[in-house]
C-alpha cells in the first residue's frame, strides 16, 4: 500500500491561518469562519455598537457589527432581497413600509425599487452607524438615503412603533442579533410584536430576520417562531444561504391576511408582480426562489415543533452567532 505521508490538511493551532490579517468568527468551540482582511477601511464605536468596514480578499467590502458579519459587497443582495421581496411581491398593492433598523440602507433600496411605493419610514437608533453607512456603503444603499420617499428617523424603533399613529402595508425587522447589552433584544419580545401588529394596515405583512439556520445554532429561530405564532394567524419560516455568513439564514413571514398567507404564494404570480412593479431586475430572487425558500428541511421542522421557547420582556433571549 502506498504511503500517503503526513496529512497536511490537518493543521495545528500555530499554522491554521496563512500569514496576514484575518477577521475570525468562532461559531462553536470547534468551528470558525475567517475572512482575509486586506485593509480596515473605517471603524465606528458608539454607545450602542461597534462597526468596522473591511476590504477582504474574497467578498470585497464586509460590514462587521459587534464582531458579527452583517453583509458583504459580493452577496448582500442575497440577504436583503430575501428579507424584502417575498412580502413586497405577495402584498396586493404595497404603498407604505416601515423598517426597524436597516442601517446599511439596502433594505430601503429594495423597497424603493417598487414603482408604487410612496413612503418608506426607517427607524434606526444609531446616528453614527447611519452616517457611516451613507458615507461608506454606497454600493449597498445606491442612493436610497437621498430618495424623497424615504423618511429616516434617528430614534429607538421600539418607541416609534409604540407612539406612531401611522399604519403600514409592510413592516420589516432588520435588526442586529439580540445580544446581551445590545440595543435590539427588546424588539424580539411577545409584547413588542403585539404592539407592532397594531401598526399593520389590513392585508399587511411583517417580516423579520430570524437568525442562523445551521443545526449548530438553531435556537433563536424556533423561539421567534413560537412568539410570533401567539400574535399572527399565519407564520411561515423560510431560508437563504448567505456565503459570507458561511451558513443558511432564516426569516419569518407573518400576516393575518388569508390571501397573503405563505402557503398561498405562487411563483407565477410573484414573477408577474415583479415584472409589473420593480424598476430594477433582481439579482437573487424570483418566484421559484421565493416559493422554494419556504420548503424547509425536515430537521428545521422537527426542531421548530419540539421547541417550547417563548420570548417575553420578563424572559428575553440573548443570542450571537459569534459565541466563542
Amino acid at each position: 500500500m502506498k504511503k500517503t505521508g503526513r496529512f497536511t490538511w490537518i493543521k495545528d493551532s500555530r499554522s491554521v491561518l496563512p500569514k496576514g490579517r484575518w477577521f475570525v468568527e468562532f461559531f462553536t468551540p470547534g468551528e470558525l469562519h475567517a475572512h482575509r482582511a486586506l485593509k480596515v477601511l473605517e471603524t465606528s464605536s458608539t454607545a450602542f455598537q461597534e462597526a468596522a468596514l473591511l476590504e477582504t480578499h474574497t467578498f470585497g467590502k464586509v460590514l462587521v457589527l459587534d464582531g458579527e458579519t452583517q453583509s458583504s459587497q459580493l452577496d448582500e443582495a442575497f440577504y436583503h432581497e430575501s428579507l424584502v421581496v417575498p412580502s413586497l411581491l405577495a402584498h396586493r398593492d404595497p404603498k407604505t413600509a416601515l423598517i426597524l433598523g436597516g442601517g446599511e440602507g439596502a433594505t430601503a433600496r429594495e423597497l424603493l425599487n417598487c414603482r408604487g411605493m410612496e413612503l418608506v419610514v426607517m427607524a434606526d437608533l444609531d446616528y453614527n452607524i447611519l452616517r457611516f453607512a451613507e458615507k461608506h456603503l454606497g454600493q449597498w444603499h445606491r442612493g436610497a438615503f437621498s430618495d424623497p420617499r424615504l423618511r429616516l428617523l434617528v430614534q429607538d424603533a421600539k418607541k416609534y412603533v409604540q407612539k406612531t399613529g401611522r399604519r403600514f402595508d409592510l413592516i420589516y425587522s432588520d435588526l442586529p442579533s439580540p445580544v446581551a447589552g445590545g440595543p435590539a433584544f427588546g424588539l424580539y419580545t411577545l409584547e413588542f410584536y403585539r404592539d407592532l401588529k397594531k401598526k399593520l394596515a389590513p392585508g399587511g405583512v411583517f417580516t423579520v430576520q430570524a437568525g442562523p439556520g445551521t443545526p449548530l445554532q438553531f435556537e433563536l429561530h424556533p423561539a421567534i417562531y413560537n412568539t410570533l405564532r401567539k400574535v399572527f394567524r399565519y407564520v411561515g419560516s423560510y431560508t437563504a444561504f448567505i456565503p459570507s455568513y458561511d451558513m443558511p439564514w432564516t426569516f419569518l413571514y407573518c400576516t393575518d391576511a388569508p390571501a397573503a398567507a405563505p402557503e398561498r404564494l405562487r411563483a407565477v404570480a410573484l414573477d408577474r408582480a415583479a415584472a409589473a412593479r420593480l424598476r430594477r431586475p433582481l439579482k437573487y430572487s424570483d418566484g421559484r426562489t421565493i416559493t422554494g425558500a419556504f420548503c424547509l428541511p425536515k430537521y428545521y421542522r422537527d426542531r421548530i415543533k419540539a421547541s417550547r421557547a417563548l420570548i417575553t420582556e420578563a424572559r428575553p433571549m440573548f443570542f450571537s452567532t459569534s459565541q466563542h
